[in-house]
């Protein structure tokens, strides 16, 4: 397996491992998580560096992970999703090279927090704690539960309050 950046004759292969991973079989109606990345592409909140793919040892697309650009108050921080890895694939590591991948970029880039909504016994292992510890408020209360932050070497302990996710997420 090999993670790489999103390069741009992946789009296809990304929507097709988002729709499998999310149960959408039916192209006619792919689930909102795959029409969302193709959303978030076209959107002010893209980071191009933060787009990643997982593929096999003959370069098909086997996962995807991306970080759009979501803020706390008025900083920029990020915000971790959609997590989309092939059903077949799942349990054998695919998910866990993204994430770890895509949390490196973004310490390297500099970048503060990342957030996510998404199962703590997932998440965890890769020091995701839920959000409150940090001060920082999920755009709706009752994600309270599963709503999540991981501090980067950029965290200011200062740093509290609202996410909020870009514009394309109020639409699913």
């Amino acid at each position: 397996m090999l993670v790489r950046r999103e390069s741009a004759g992946d789009a296809e292969a990304i929507r097709e491992v988002t729709a499998a991973a999310f149960g959408g079989l039916d192209k006619a109606a792919l689930p909102a998580e795959a029409v969302l990345v193709d959303e978030l592409r076209g959107s002010q909140a893209w980071l191009p560096a933060l787009s990643l793919v997982a593929t096999d040892s003959g370069g098909a697309v086997i996962g995807h992970v991306l970080c759009t650009r979501g803020q706390v108050g008025t900083a920029p921080v990020l915000g971790l999703g959609p997590l989309s890895v092939l059903p077949d694939m799942w349990g054998r590591g695919v998910g866990s090279a993204l994430v770890h991948t895509v949390l490196g970029a973004g310490d390297a880039l500099g970048e503060p927090l990342v957030a996510l909504l998404g199962s703590p016994a997932y998440y965890a292992r890769f020091g995701f704690r839920l959000s409150g510890e940090y001060g920082i408020i999920p755009p709706k209360p009752h994600w309270q539960p599963h709503f999540q932050v991981r501090v980067l070497a950029a965290y200011q302990p200062g740093l509290r309050g609202m996410f909020a996710y870009p514009e394309p997420f109020d639409r699913t």
